[in-house]
């Protein structure tokens, strides 16, 4: 009898025996097409959410991701992300609502602060704005505080006061400490936030706190007015015997090698004798400009090397041709920071100059500067830096090779100053002393032409 599974019900007469066997095959392909449907059904599900359009971020959440990228891909010291919990801390930061830039700010800055790096931070468009205008060279407004922040406590310090500001006026020194500003704590404001307070329109009012060196608290009021940055200045000084110049730098902007090259033109027209190279109060700027100014000063000697995130050490060295390579005499003091101790830091390894002054600031890492795409910037410490003997200043400044008699002068280059008269002298003395021994070679070899000509002489008696 032959049926199909279509009709079985129907055909008849029929036995337990032959339908078992046809009941069996059934229950089998059954369970295949059950397995084979759960099977559809999964790639269908799959597919749907493979498939799905991506969850659309708004602005503020790809502003996040963009600043976490940025330090993931060139923050100096990877290492430090697994003791953060660097890829946690994005996750973390996009979970709270992001609904505009204050609140993507904010996320940010939380982001950042376990890394525990007060220069790697987030700057405001207007506060970025400020900073790229201090590059050029141009004036600000404000109260002429430069200012860094303590790795070991977070304070806010003051590298140094600008020269002409309110800041310099009311007798502000480096190394005093920002306790309050307008009643805020700079430590809990950061560095970029205490920096925008005391920026403002010329004539207003802002209150200071500060804890001086000597660790005496006393409170100030400021009022902000236009400062004019003026990072180059020179003049010559004239004495009884030589006449000498004299190049002050305050800061490295994007103009200042071609200005120092003009300088030193100028400067070498009049005939100098040996030059005073002032760098108080540098709190430092480009590391581009430090280094073009090295070069000015240094014919194939190393200025400084660098170490990145992969641990290689480029050494940068300066060209053959300098602009002068005359006798000369460097100050420094606790202003002097960042790119301006990379520049003091090759003069004295190269023994090129005396350093004199006092011990510097120990800046000894480098940032990066990046816009981000709302128009605000981001700074990352990319490297740190060594000076040619191999020394990390870091927290520990460069000692200069002779002390200066302490208190230090308020108005460096000024008629009331000390140590500018102390420079004057110790080039004076370079000086004679280059004259005596050139002196005595020549004599030594009018005596040896002489001895071989026959004739007797007697070299005559130097004091």
């Amino acid at each position: 009898m032959h049926c199909t599974f279509k009709y079985l019900t129907r055909c008849a007469p029929w036995s337990p025996q032959k339908i078992y066997p046809m009941l069996s095959s059934v229950k089998s392909l059954t369970k295949q097409l059950q397995r084979l449907f759960a099977v559809l059904i999964s790639f269908g599900i799959l597919f749907q959410v493979f498939t799905l359009p991506a969850i659309a971020l708004n602005d503020g959440q790809l502003l996040v991701i963009e600043a976490w990228n940025l330090v993931n891909e060139g923050y100096l010291s990877p290492k430090k992300f697994d003791e953060i919990q660097w890829k946690k801390l994005r996750q973390k930061a996009l979970e709270k609502p992001i609904t505009n830039s204050q609140q993507a700010y904010s996320a940010i800055e939380a982001m950042l602060l376990p890394l525990g790096d007060p220069y790697t931070r987030l700057l405001k468009p207007e506060d970025y704005e400020a900073m790229k205008r201090s590059n050029i060279g141009s004036e600000i407004n404000g109260v002429g505080l430069q200012l860094g922040a303590r790795k070991d406590d977070g304070e806010i310090v003051v590298i140094s006061p600008l020269e002409g500001s309110p800041a310099s006026d009311a007798g502000i020194s480096s190394g005093t400490i920002l306790k309050k500003v307008n009643g805020q704590d700079p430590k809990q404001l950061g560095l970029e936030a205490t920096a925008a307070r005391l920026r403002g329109q010329t004539g207003t009012q802002v209150l200071v706190e500060l804890q001086q060196p000597d660790n005496e608290i006393k409170e100030i009021s400021l009022e902000r007015r236009s400062v004019d940055l003026r990072p180059v200045r020179t003049k010559r000084i004239r004495n009884e015997s030589h006449t000498l110049g004299y190049l002050r730098i305050t800061q490295f902007s994007e103009g200042v090698p071609q200005q120092v090259e003009e300088a030193l033109e100028e400067l070498s027209a009049k005939e100098i004798d040996g030059l005073i190279l002032d760098l108080r109060n540098n709190s430092g700027g480009l590391v581009s400009s430090g280094l073009a100014v090295a070069d000015a000063f240094l014919s194939n000697k190393p200025i400084v090397e660098t170490k990145k995130r992969d641990a290689i050490n480029d050494p940068i060295s300066s060209g053959v041709e300098t602009l002068y390579d005359g006798p000369m005499v460097t100050l420094v003091n606790e202003g002097t920071a960042s790119a301006s101790e990379i520049l003091a830091g090759a003069l004295q390894d190269n023994k090129r100059s005396e350093l004199i002054g006092n011990k510097t600031f120990g800046k000894g890492l480098i940032q990066s500067l990046t816009n981000l795409s709302d128009g605000s910037g981001l700074a990352i410490t990319v490297a740190s830096y060594l000076t040619p003997s191999g020394i990390d200043i870091q927290n520990l400044g460069i000692n200069p090779d002779r002390l200066l008699e302490m208190p230090e002068p308020l108005n460096p280059g000024s008629d009331e100053d000390r140590w500018l008269l102390d420079a004057e002298l110790i080039m004076q003395a370079t000086l004679d002393k280059e004259e005596v021994s050139e002196k005595v070679s020549k004599q030594i070899e009018e005596e040896l032409v002489l001895k071989e000509s026959g004739e007797e002489s007697v070299l005559e008696e130097i004091e």
